[in-house]
Parts: structure tokens; sequence; C-alpha cells
């Protein structure tokens, strides 16, 4: 979320002299998108940012997806995914193109290490469990229904209170940011939005460590994982100002619109990035026009793949989809409520359904890992019933 912030020491002027208590200089480093063009932050570090001491090769990190087949609904049950390992290890790919890729992670033990991803944002939907995020930037407390959002060389590390935690994972090579129509032409969050700025949490509190020792950083790019030992604490920042650092909004602080008839997914619309947009759907009222249709209508969505995770209630347009289940319709098939669905909305007044949707406008691959936990009887579910 881009808004200025600052936390720590700093300087009265960037660029320029800003001493250390015995004289010695604090080493300044701007972080930023798009070479020098988008979002930054200045961090002044008790040492040169640079300073590795060894380096390592641990191997590629890049999905391996399988053919699709034919071009069906698919639903796959998530509940009992594996637990194990920490926020990062346990993370396990399910669905991904060029643009996003889309896993889970059940974390049961906390990392020994700190992490960079150098090549994505990464958005972190905390659906069960809560703990903290380590950071260059300070620390942020996180527990359920939290989207966590790290950007671009964020040096991080994940510490869970309890476990299993359950996190929907999402990866892009792009910033995650509020939709345009939400925001003026400075970037503040505008009246209609569904969400302001007091929604978002930053960091508050900043930990400079300055021991010295073996570090490591597990950096991710290129598509691979590389292992950097440092020979002090990465989290050596005294101080930083600016746009780019990690954040926190809530699902529950989600303020949903409604009207008089079935509104379209868009006004759920909460995060967007390139070629994707994050939606949240909330407890929420029914539509009020007094023959209105709370289920949703069949729609084609003829260039966008939709993938809804279900987190809590009771979902009114689907049948036989439980807590944690995940389901893809993608482009070239309607979709739309199940047999029956649609009479036993009517008369509804309000709705207590939880869920994160992710769209895509290309199309989405399939890990093996997804084709473990698919429920192979769901395209089905749309012939039983008495067929209109």
């Amino acid at each position: 979320m881009s808004f200025y912030h600052k936390l720590g020491e700093i300087p009265h002027k960037r660029h320029t002299q800003f001493h250390k208590p015995d004289g010695g200089l604090y080493r300044e480093e701007v972080m930023g998108l798009e070479g020098f063009s988008g979002i930054q932050s200045i961090l002044y570090h008790h040492f040169l940012p640079p300073r590795v001491l060894k380096t390592e090769d641990l191997g590629p990190a890049i999905p391996e997806y399988i053919d699709f087949g034919a071009i069906r609904h698919r639903a796959f049950h998530t509940s009992d995914v594996p637990t194990g390992g920490d926020s990062v290890s346990a993370r396990r790919v399910l669905l991904g193109n060029k643009d996003i890729t889309i896993g889970l992670s059940r974390p049961t033990d906390n990392m020994q290490y700190y992490y960079r991803n150098a090549q994505a944002y990464e958005m972190w939907f905390t659906h069960e469990g809560k703990g903290v995020l380590f950071s260059q930037f300070g620390n942020l407390k996180f527990g359920p229904g939290d989207y966590i959002i790290i950007p671009y060389g964020t040096t991080w590390r994940m510490e869970i209170e309890h476990s299993p935690a359950r996190f929907l994972v999402a990866e892009s090579p792009s910033q995650l940011r509020p939709p345009n129509r939400y925001r003026n032409k400075f970037g503040q969050l505008l009246e209609h939005s569904p969400y302001c700025e007091r929604d978002i949490r930053v960091p508050e509190q900043i930990e400079t460590h300055t021991e010295r020792g073996e570090f490591e950083v597990r950096v991710k790019v290129r598509d691979t994982i590389s292992r950097h030992i440092l020979d002090h604490h990465p989290l050596d920042v005294i101080g930083w100002d600016g746009y780019l650092y990690p954040w926190i909004f809530n699902i529950h602080d989600f303020e949903p619109i409604t009207g008089r008839v079935h509104q379209p997914p868009p006004v759920h619309q909460t995060f967007t990035g390139h070629n994707f947009v994050v939606c949240s759907f909330v407890p929420r009222l029914f539509d009020y026009h007094p023959e209105a249709i709370p289920a949703p209508y069949s729609h084609s969505n003829v260039n966008s793949d939709e993938v809804l995770y279900y987190v809590d209630g009771e979902f009114m347009s689907r049948k036989g989809i439980e807590r944690c289940d995940i389901t893809l319709h993608p482009f070239g098939l309607p979709h739309g409520p199940q047999p029956g669905a649609t009479e036993a909305s009517m008369g509804k007044k309000k709705t207590k359904e939880l869920a994160v949707m992710i769209d895509t406008f290309y199309p989405l691959h399939l890990t093996t890992d997804a084709l473990e936990l698919e429920k192979t009887d769901y395209q089905a579910s749309w012939l039983e019933g008495d067929g209109e």
C-alpha cells in the first residue's frame, strides 16, 4: 500500500552523512521498484548491505506444470494438505502462470534462516494461526484473516505461535496494490473504497541487530534459490522511510458493497496485480429488491480463470464444497449456481460466507500437487436435480 511511512532514526536529508555514536557512518541503501521510477524506501544499515561471506546454489525453484487435459471445472480438497517444515519450505504450489502462482502452506516450525524473494511480491493470507513477521522494516504481528503483503527484496523471517498454521500464498512478479478506481490521482483511497488507509497495518516497531557471526539468508531470484551466509545479522537497519515496505490488511475490515440487485464480482475486488485481481467475499446483506435473487447468475468469464478459496461459512452458490476447498472455473466454460442453489437463496437476507477469489486473465496451469487433491466429481455437480 503506497503511502509514506518512516520508522527508527534517519538523517534530516537523504544522501548525506549519518553518523553512528562512535563517529562511523551508517550505510544508506535505496530500495525501489522499476529502477528509480517506482516506489522506494531508503534504509540505513550498521553494515554495508553487499557484505556476503559465502554463497551456495540450492537449486531450481520453479513449479512443474502438467497437461490440463479436457477443459472442465475443478475443485481441490485442501484441508488435509500435509503439515511440516517452516512457512517457506511447507509451501506447495497448486496453480500458476507467468503472472502468478497460487498455493498453500501449513507450517509447524519457525524459520531458522531469513528469506528474500528478489523476483516477486508475495501475499500470505492467514487462514489459521498467528505469529510475527520480522523484516528489516520492523515487526508485524499477524493473525487469522490477515493478508500479509511482502514486496520484492524484503528480507524476512516468520515465527508462528500456534502450529500448524494455514496460509493461502500467492506470488507475482508485479506489485500488489489497491485498484485504481478506489484511489485519487495522488494515490489516496477514496470515499467509495471498501477500505481505507486506517485499515492498513504497517511496521511500528523496529529491532536493530548488530550481532556478528554467520547468518543464513535464502534468496529466490531467476527461479532458483541461493544460500547467502552473512557475517552480520541481516536485520541491522537503524531506520528507514519511504513507500516500499510490508503491510497487512485484514479481510474482516473489507466493507462490502451491496445493491438492490446482485452485484458483479468486481465489487469484491481488494487488490490488483498485472493480469490478475484478488477479491474478498465477506459477510454481508443480500440484495434488497423485492424480487431479487441473491445467488449469482451463471456467467462466462470468456478471458479469465476464477479461483476461489473457501475460508469459512456456507457459500450459497456451491454444493459439496467444504472449508479450505479451492475451486477453479477456467475460461471457456460458463459457471454459476448448482441445481437448487438459486431457489434456496431466494428470500434470504444475508450471508456469512468468507472466501478469497483470484481471477487471472491468462489460463492457469496445474501441478501434480493439485491433481493429488482434486475432487474428481466436481464437474458432474451441475447434473444433479431435475435438469433445469
